[in-house]
Parts: C-alpha cells; structure tokens; sequence
C-alpha cells in the first residue's frame, strides 16, 4: 500500500521486491497502461519477468474487452462475494491480505470439486 501521491510504476516495484521472496515459477506479469514507461526493462533486468503492458488501442472509444484484462475483472468480482471482503472492515493489512487468500482457497476448491 503506498501513498496517492506515488505513482504506480514507482510502487509496483515494491511490490515485485514482495513478491520474489514468495514465487519462484513466476514468468510474466501484466499490467494496465498506467505501467507503461521503462518499467517493462526494470523488471525484466532485476528479477528476470516478463512485464507485458495491456493497453487500448489508439483512437479507441468505448467500452472493448481487453485481453488478459477480464482475468483481474473476474477475480475482483469473486472476492466482493464475500461478506468479509465486501467492505474494508479489517484494521491490520495483514488481516485482510488472509481474508483474500482465505476466499481465494475457497473459489480453487469449489472449482476442483465442479461447483
């Protein structure tokens, strides 16, 4: 979590520090537009991913289905589900990063068992 004042390019890279100590067989990261600068070479140079910027086309108007975008849509949209997750409730960030991870063993496992 970073200020409003950091851009998100700046605090992604916070993030991808978080995120080495905890996966191994990450590949390829995408990202909306706001990412877009030299970030793509920063992440490729210190851990190795691939950083693909998923963009609207130039001239676009309205409303188009971006690719891999509909992945994150959907997740956001599975977790609202959840009461605990509907609202911020929780005061400690950790409290809510479980809450997340709790709900998202819940969708892999209703998915493995076919409901």
């Amino acid at each position: 979590m970073t200020a409003a004042s950091v851009q998100d390019r700046d605090g992604a890279l916070r993030v991808f520090n978080q995120m080495e100590a905890h996966d191994q067989r990450l590949e390829t990261v995408y990202a909306d537009g706001s990412y877009a600068g030299n970030l793509e070479g920063v992440v490729s140079e210190l851990w190795g991913w691939n950083l693909t910027i998923v963009k609207k086309a130039d001239g676009q108007k309205g409303f188009v289905v971006l690719p891999k975008r509909w992945i994150v849509e959907r997740t956001f949209a599975w977790l609202s589900q959840y009461r605990r997750l509907h609202r911020d409730y929780e005061f400690l960030p950790a409290t809510s990063e479980s809450m997340i991870k709790w709900a998202m063993v819940q969708q892999m496992a209703g998915k493995l068992a076919g409901t």
